[in-house]
């Protein structure tokens, strides 16, 4: 840990402990079994196998019968002690994850996802709450498009909502990229590409009737030689709204503070290449609602745009634009059964100045589900069709081109079924579940 972070970490500290004055537990995780799941499978026309369409790079994709991957996370919360007359719990959480690129799980990477301990109402802070572990940490997403607009995943440790004036603070040091310095037999020492990562969040604000405000900042520093810090900063207003909620967000990220190359192409928070620069950024605003303003009709609406600034001094200058726009109605026809449809229409700009990508995308699922009067029951189990159309431009965005194969020392490059066409449907089922 660089001698900038050992400076840091008292300070943090020291702030949450002289905010204590009413604290709450810490953590997402409630003890027993919990698990998320989703998988399907369909076919398409003209190829056959299913199709699912986006424009990839620095989007994100309309989901809903729209998803070619199977994906499950799931596992146990516990207490290793029942809470003596201190009130103080010691809780452990450990999950598993898999993830597949097809509708089959065989093949699929199996990997731990949180694997961390908490200690509760500790009486030396006040009664709050000290993590340290692997955790998720913090993630709200927009579900109609899976995108984690923050999320501050990681291993490291911290204190949880510590009660702070209106709202509540939280604090975290985490190990991003973590790998070793390495000497080469040359003697030649191959520097680290990991970074350090302190989160500050500040939850719950109040500011009108029925909204309040997150803010959360990030500092990231690299660990290695000849490369760059970064930073984020994220600003939420939540709304209560006809039954749901609204969420307007205001993001901005600098160099590795953008989470470009990172985990995922999505996800602001975490640590992406500290071989960005300060001119690489990451400018986002969006608005999300949800409402269910009846037992019968619910729906989910989402306007997005996102301005991603290259590396000049890697080569790749410009910016590209990211606008979206979508929605997810669902009306009830019975106890069990509801009607989803999803419409979504994505535009990216092209940094080089060429013509911009465009692609629209219809899905109609009649579902069975659990309870059809709440927009979030789970499970729900669909039937669906999906219809999209693309322009010349995003040809190569939807249908990329097959990787090259080298057969006996001779490299061909397959033909693609789709690479002449502009529109597409598929049609399966798809079953999503999380408890």
């Amino acid at each position: 840990m660089s001698r900038h972070n050992l400076k840091m970490l008292p300070f943090a500290l020291l702030l949450t402990l002289s905010c204590g004055v009413a604290f709450a537990d810490g953590g997402d995780d409630s003890n027993g079994f919990h698990a998320y799941l989703r998988t399907g499978a369909g076919g398409s026309s003209g190829t056959g196998p299913q199709s699912c369409y986006g424009l990839g790079g620095n989007t994100m994709k309309y989901r809903l019968g729209n998803e070619c991957d199977s994906y499950f996370e799931g596992g146990t919360t516990w207490d290793f002690n029942k809470p003596g007359d201190d009130g103080v719990v010691f809780t452990g959480t450990l999950w598993a994850s898999e993830y597949s690129p097809t509708s089959s799980f065989s093949g699929g990477t199996l990997s731990l996802a949180k694997a961390y301990v908490e200690a509760k109402h500790l009486d030396f802070l006040g009664g709050g709450v000290l993590w340290m572990g692997q955790r998720y940490y913090y993630r709200p997403d927009i579900h109609m498009l899976d995108l984690q607009f923050i999320n501050l995943n990681g291993t490291g440790g911290g204190v949880d909502n510590i009660g702070a004036g209106p709202g509540t603070f939280s604090y975290a040091i985490l190990k991003d990229n973590d790998n070793a310095s390495t000497m080469t037999s040359g003697g030649v020492l191959t520097p680290t590409t990991a970074a350090i990562r302190q989160n500050f969040i500040y939850k719950g604000l109040p500011v009108n009737p029925g909204g309040k405000l997150d803010l959360i900042g990030t500092i990231i520093t690299a660990q290695g030689t000849n490369k760059n810090n970064g930073y984020n900063m994220t600003v939420l207003h939540n709304q209560d709204v006809l039954g749901g909620g609204n969420t307007v967000g205001l993001q901005y990220g600098v160099g590795p503070g953008t989470g470009v190359s990172g985990p995922c192409c999505d996800r602001i928070g975490p640590s992406g290449t500290t071989s960005a620069d300060s001119g690489v950024k990451r400018t986002r605003i969006f608005d999300h609602l949800w409402i269910q303003p009846t037992a019968k009709f619910s729906g989910e609406f989402i306007v997005l745009s996102q301005k991603d600034q290259g590396d000049a001094s890697a080569g790749t200058p410009g910016s590209s634009i990211w606008t979206s726009l979508g929605a997810r109605p669902g009306y009830a026809l019975a106890r069990h059964v509801k009607l989803l449809a999803e419409l979504g229409t994505d535009r990216v700009t092209s940094p080089s100045g060429g013509p911009a990508q465009r692609l629209t995308k219809l899905t109609i699922a009649p579902t069975v589900t659990l309870d059809s009067s709440n927009y979030w029951s789970r499970p729900e189990l669909r039937f669906y069709i999906t219809h999209a159309v693309w322009n010349d431009a995003a040809k190569n965005a939807v249908n990329p081109p097959p990787a090259p194969v080298t057969t006996g020392g001779v490299t061909t490059t397959g033909l693609n079924p789709n690479a002449n066409r502009t529109s597409g449907t598929s049609a399966g089922v798809q079953v999503e579940a999380f408890w």
